[in-house]
């Protein structure tokens, strides 16, 4: 072994893996955001869950021993690829109208509405420097979306855009807790699968006509190269990247890599060519770093 490697602890290569999960999460927002009028939101979601079922299929049919049983209960991929499919498509609805940035920021809301719904149906209950740590952050989350104006705030004029995503971040809250709840200890890979697989029918069932209608063979390159990484990076290999931190951080700090997302956009957005934002909008980005550091370092383990 080379005297100028550095072997890293196992939680050390959990929070690497969290990194990259997040980073590769914000590209989806930027990529999102450029295609966001090019296809139909349902028949971008249809084709991503479809494409990401048929990898996940063949990992899981190599690596595990798939019988009827892992299938039994099939409601639960149902309830759970509904869930999933609702949050990706108002995602890219909102993205229609709102920046990458701003929607992003509103996914930080996730992990608190993911604490009330775990408490409503697991009756988990977080550690009060978790609660404080998620309060803050979504403080900053709220300063964001009203883009600091503190008129704005009183009145709660908020955007179209970050109204529909926050629907969006409702449901894909409740879809940790309620995997947890009903799972049967099938493997991960498996109930993945299957709500992959669940959620692309039901698309194509209740969306059949923007799938239909759709000229998949003259879309713009970009859309192919949005849906290649959506399918890949931001489905595929963000799912590895939290299962294989899961396994070697607690659950809270899991969660805490969320607050990175907008930070990240930052830098995607800066890379393709679409500036900073102003610094008022910085102000709640660093309460929302704040609230990550608090997370990470007051949770054991």
């Amino acid at each position: 072994m080379p005297r100028y490697f550095i072997p890293l602890s196992q939680p050390a290569r959990g929070h690497l893996a969290m990194l990259g999960f997040s980073f590769g999460i914000a590209g989806s927002f930027s990529l999102g955001g450029l295609v966001a009028t090019l296809i139909s939101p349902v028949a971008l979601t249809a084709s991503r869950f479809a494409l990401a079922a048929i990898i996940i299929g063949v990992v899981a049919g190599l690596n595990l021993r798939l019988s009827r049983q892992h299938f039994q209960g099939s409601w639960r991929y149902c309830v759970g690829g509904m869930l999933m499919s609702v949050y990706f498509v108002l995602m890219f609805i909102a993205l229609k109208t709102a920046s990458p940035v701003s929607v992003s920021t509103v996914f930080t809301l996730t992990p608190l509405l993911s604490g009330v719904f775990g408490w409503l149906l697991l009756r988990q209950v977080m550690s009060r420097s978790s609660i404080l740590a998620l309060g803050i952050g979504a403080l900053g989350a709220v300063w964001v979306i009203f883009r600091g104006d503190l008129d704005a705030m009183l009145s709660l004029r908020i955007g179209t855009g970050e109204l529909i995503f926050f629907l969006g971040c409702v449901s894909h809250a409740l879809y940790t807790p309620f995997v947890r709840k009903v799972n049967r200890g099938e493997p991960v890979q498996v109930f993945v699968f299957g709500m992959l697989v669940s959620g692309a029918i039901l698309l194509g069932l209740f969306g059949w006509h923007d799938v239909a209608e759709t000229p998949w063979t003259i879309l713009p390159g970009i859309v192919w190269i949005a849906i290649a990484y959506l399918t890949i990076i931001a489905t595929v290999l963000t799912f590895l990247a939290v299962s294989y931190a899961s396994l070697r951080l607690p659950a809270a700090k899991v969660m805490a890599y969320t607050y990175l997302t907008p930070s990240w956009v930052l830098v995607w957005e800066a890379a393709l060519g679409h500036g900073w934002p102003d610094g008022k909008i910085a102000i709640g980005l660093v309460a929302i770093v704040i609230a990550l550091l608090m997370l990470l370092r007051h949770e054991p383990g």
